[in-house]
């Protein structure tokens, strides 16, 4: 897979402040891209899950935003099962949604749902998740999911100099659902900094789970992005393949979900902070992960401000009300099966323990008190 185009980070303008404009009841064009006219403000917002804090935060700023904005705004998780969130999806067109904004649990498990949607008249926008395999979906907002994969991968050679030692480091890499499009850009962004290393030699797999290519991604996914599922894989590992004086050094891990497993695995082993640890990396600056930053136990995370990217749907929504074409950065990257989904693309930022404070405190993201500072 060929990565994205690097991408600036735009400045987002006014978001939530800025009221929708006058709401016209007329539905959207046949082709979702509700130019002319625009479309009542009632939004079915779909959620995967809330069992990852960052669901619900996203689910439940976006409402808000869309309430204060006195539009109709019905959100639902659905406990990560495909045919509650199609079940919930339907009872949101039946209830009268103009526009979609869905976080898929398996993006390809939607078409029927969408084309369904398409006829009568919604717009849909594919929130952080590609919807795969439909040619209704009318927008993708996320962030560059490829640049995720590729500090990762940048902040492990950096860690261990990987460029410039004369040492071998063992390595332990991990990636997230297979049915969550976004986890084979977070591999590839990972896989294109480091296989280089492991094929000269520099890291080596002792488990033997290094995919030949991104392409073979999958075969090291984690269904769900379950903790206790990444706990198990790594149980496994270790056990297995070092069982001796062997240490693991870097375990890459996608996301911090993954990574709470991981270090209750390296827990359990006998893995403590400090030297010998592990260079650990995450994803979604959650509570309980960035706790583990500053104790030592994770060594980063990757922030992808939410907050950016239920601003930009907000905008996004704004537009189609308006009748007017929302802004999008990216018409090549995204190809759904179906078609390039316009995209819109923020960036993300690494966090480590001496960036906690300055990034998630002091933005708002967090509170001291979250994290225990």
């Amino acid at each position: 897979m060929r990565s994205p185009r690097a991408l600036t980070a735009l400045a987002l303008i006014g978001s939530a402040a800025l009221a929708l404009s006058a709401c016209s009841s007329s539905p959207a064009n046949d082709n979702g891209s509700a130019e002319g006219e625009g479309v009542e403000c009632n939004v079915g917002i779909s959620m995967p899950t809330r069992s990852l804090e960052r669901w619900i935060n996203d689910g439940e700023q976006l409402q808000a935003e869309l309430r204060d904005a006195d539009c109709t705004a019905d959100l639902q998780y659905a406990d990560n099962k495909v045919e509650q969130q199609i079940s919930q999806i339907q009872n949101q067109i039946a209830g009268g949604a103009k526009i979609l904004v869905i976080a898929a649990i398996d993006g390809e498990a939607l078409a029927p749902v969408l084309e369904e949607a398409a006829s009568q008249g919604v717009v849909t926008i594919a929130y952080d998740r590609l919807i795969n395999g439909s040619e209704n979906v009318d927008y993708y907002a996320t962030f560059d999911n490829y640049e995720v994969g590729k500090l990762q991968g940048q902040f492990i050679a950096e860690q261990l100099d990987l460029e410039n030692t004369d040492e071998t480091f063992t390595l332990e890499p991990f990636a997230g659902s297979p049915d969550d499009n976004n986890a084979k850009f977070f591999f590839s962004g990972a896989w294109d900094v480091l296989l280089p290393y492991i094929e000269d030699g520099t890291l080596e797999v002792p488990s033997g789970k290094a995919p030949a290519s991104d392409d073979d991604w999958a075969s090291i996914g984690i269904q769900g992005w379950d903790s206790a599922r990444a706990q198990a894989e790594m149980d496994n590992r270790l056990s297995s393949f070092y069982s001796g004086e062997e240490k693991v050094d870097v375990v890459l891990s996608p996301n911090d979900s993954l990574a709470i497993g991981i270090i209750a695995s390296l827990k359990s082993a006998g893995y403590t902070p400090g030297d010998e640890y592990p260079v650990l990396t995450g994803q979604d600056a959650d509570k309980a992960n960035v706790r583990a930053i500053l104790d030592g136990e994770q060594s980063m995370t990757v922030w992808k401000d939410t907050r950016t990217l239920g601003d930009r749907v907000f905008q996004m929504i704004q537009s189609i009300v308006a009748g007017e074409e929302p802004e999008v950065n990216d018409t090549e990257s995204y190809d759904n099966g179906e078609k390039v989904v316009p995209a819109y693309l923020l960036a993300p930022e690494v966090v480590t323990a001496e960036l906690v404070q300055s990034k998630l405190v002091d933005s708002g993201f967090l509170s001291a008190g979250d994290v225990g500072l």
